[in-house]
């Protein structure tokens, strides 16, 4: 049973859907994968959303954007929005956040596979215990991580001369 699903405009958004299947593997969250294209394809992304016992929906998507958008038309579950960068990276991000009333889209970051796929992990973590401890510790590591690179820093200053 897949918790989160994946969806990305082409194949070649796969690299920046990869930061996200680092982070579901790094929380043990099963997912799915599938191209699916809002202009190409509607009917697949239709077919997708509807036939998915997914919790969360991750889409990434270039360009005008539409696949979230056209996702979250299918579905009450969240969708999360990745604009994918290009030569236009603004499009895509704007396309993403300016969903219309009704039809909320969140919004992560330009190429940020990471922060989408961390942001439906806290999602499901809002009703899974486990998953809210291992988010925790993360954090914690994460805190430690800086006190460590401070020291570091903090010690390297010391020598500059």
């Amino acid at each position: 049973m897949a918790k989160v699903f994946i969806i990305t405009g082409s194949k070649s958004d796969f690299p920046i859907a990869q930061k996200a299947i680092s982070v579901l593997n790094k929380f043990k969250v099963p997912f799915d994968i599938a191209v699916a294209s809002a202009h190409r394809t509607p009917a697949r992304v239709a077919e997708i959303v509807s036939g998915s016992d997914a919790d969360v929906f991750i889409a990434f998507a270039g360009l005008s954007a539409a696949l979230p958008g056209s996702i979250a038309a299918h579905t009450t579950k969240p969708v999360i929005g990745v604009p994918c960068g290009g030569d236009l990276d603004y499009d895509s991000l704007l396309s993403i956040v300016q969903m219309p009333p009704g039809v909320p889209v969140a919004c992560v970051g330009i190429d940020r596979g990471d922060n989408a796929a961390k942001l439906a992990v806290e999602i499901l973590a809002v009703s899974d215990k486990g998953l809210a401890a291992a988010l925790a510790e993360d954090r914690r590591e994460m805190a430690a991580k800086v006190e460590r690179d401070s020291a570091a820093m903090e010690a390297e200053a010391r020598k500059v001369g």
